[in-house]
């Protein structure tokens, strides 16, 4: 492959896809709107831009075979915080890569599109949509704006559920736990397999709690080698019981289903920042 466009490069998810990105193309092309990024690797080039700006994307995408779409702002917020990163910006790179006769992009999509559901509901690829959240419903309308691409100008597209790609310190993970070696493996077979049309696949672990099915994803060959059933005997050892009545124990969106629309989930989770370093 020739081009390669990764958004969101500054990010902790950004950071362990930057390498073996760089190793499937002859250019790798990171972007995000911090200053730099660091020490590049070999074939990887940075632009600085804004995912809300047209002009800023089309400069970045120009000549890409694909685009693997992990910017945005990343919590729940206003409306209004979400509208320019997640919704302008989806459009922004399917509107590029379509200009630019790209083949595909690559999108980080979430659970929180299909969050309300309960989980003990093993939900499919296939589910209606069911947002938590505004940072849901931006993954919401960016599936849709994914499947219209297809289905109109014939851009294809997959569209990856992540449900929750951090360390393993809480008991909802144990079954929503994305490893960082599974996150590379994922986003590389959805990059390799020949045809993809329009497809969603769940980006989660080999967990033996898993409450998601990837068997209508099959076809895209992932394969997760990591469980988090090793850190269950502590996780479970340090946690009280869980209400059933609460939203963020009962269902797949966990704080997310919970929390007041507009309000930030992400300064209480306690999410590691063990983003990699170059």
């Amino acid at each position: 492959m020739k081009k390669l466009v990764l958004t969101g490069a500054a990010g902790r998810l950004g950071s362990y896809l930057r390498e073996p990105l760089s190793k499937m193309c002859d250019t790798l092309v990171s972007t995000d709107i911090a200053d730099d990024i660091g020490t590049l690797y070999q074939g990887e080039t940075y632009i600085k831009g804004d995912l809300a700006s047209l002009d800023d994307m089309m400069k970045v995408c120009e000549g890409a075979d694909m685009i693997v779409h992990f910017g945005a702002f990343v919590d729940e917020g206003p409306f209004e915080q979400l509208l320019g990163p997640n919704f302008i910006g989806a459009y922004n790179i399917w509107e590029a890569a379509h200009r630019h006769g790209a083949r595909r992009v690559v999108y980080a999509s979430s659970i929180h599109a299909v969050g309300m559901y309960p989980k003990n509901e093993f939900i499919g690829t296939d589910v209606p949509h069911r947002p938590d959240t505004f940072y849901g419903l931006a993954k919401c309308f960016a599936e849709d704006l994914g499947r219209m691409y297809w289905e109109k100008r014939g851009l294809e597209s997959v569209h990856m559920r992540i449900l929750s790609c951090a360390q393993v310190n809480n008991a909802r993970a144990l079954g929503s736990w994305l490893s960082y070696d599974d996150l590379i493996q994922l986003v590389t077979r959805c990059i390799e397999t020949p045809v993809t049309g329009f497809s969603v696949i769940y980006g989660v672990s080999d967990n033996d709690r898993v409450p998601v099915d990837n068997a209508k994803a099959s076809f895209i060959g992932y394969r997760p080698k990591d469980n988090a059933e090793e850190f269950a005997a502590q996780v479970l050892a340090e946690t009280d019981p869980l209400d059933p009545k609460d939203p963020g124990h009962m269902c797949h969106g966990g704080p997310f289903a919970a929390v007041q629309l507009g309000n930030l989930v992400m300064a209480d989770m306690n999410v590691v920042d063990d983003r990699k370093k170059t």
